[in-house]
């Protein structure tokens, strides 16, 4: 089946109030766990912007590493979940469940299909 990206963008949860964060965390790791039930979870996660010691970094071809995203790069994740669904319309389902426990709006991406990699 194919798999899906969806993400939100770093800051699209800005405006979710301190004393709520547990409730958006129980949220989305209960949608989390329904597509485990459902058999179609591959992997999610947030992305952390607040620790020295995950900044991001660009790793050149010839090996050289510079500090901070991609210069072209306006937009950064925020967070992700990845599922393994037979259709668009089922990815967007799974968008729209997360979009809710999230507060936040969902971007939704289909991943390119190559069969060198399938196990």
């Amino acid at each position: 089946m194919p798999k899906y990206l969806i993400s939100f963008e770093k800051g699209s949860m800005d405006h979710i109030p301190a004393g709520d964060w547990a409730e958006v965390g129980k949220a989305a790791h209960a949608v989390c766990q329904e597509a485990k039930d459902a058999g179609v979870f591959v992997f999610a996660g947030g992305l952390r912007y607040d620790d020295g010691d995950v900044e991001a970094a660009v790793v050149a071809v010839d090996g050289t590493v510079t500090d901070g995203p991609y210069p072209e790069s306006k937009e950064l994740i925020g967070g992700v979940l990845i599922v393994d669904v037979p259709t668009r319309e089922a990815a967007l389902e799974w968008a729209a469940e997360i979009a809710v426990a999230c507060r936040c709006a969902q971007d939704v991406r289909k991943f390119m299909f190559d069969p060198e990699l399938v196990d």
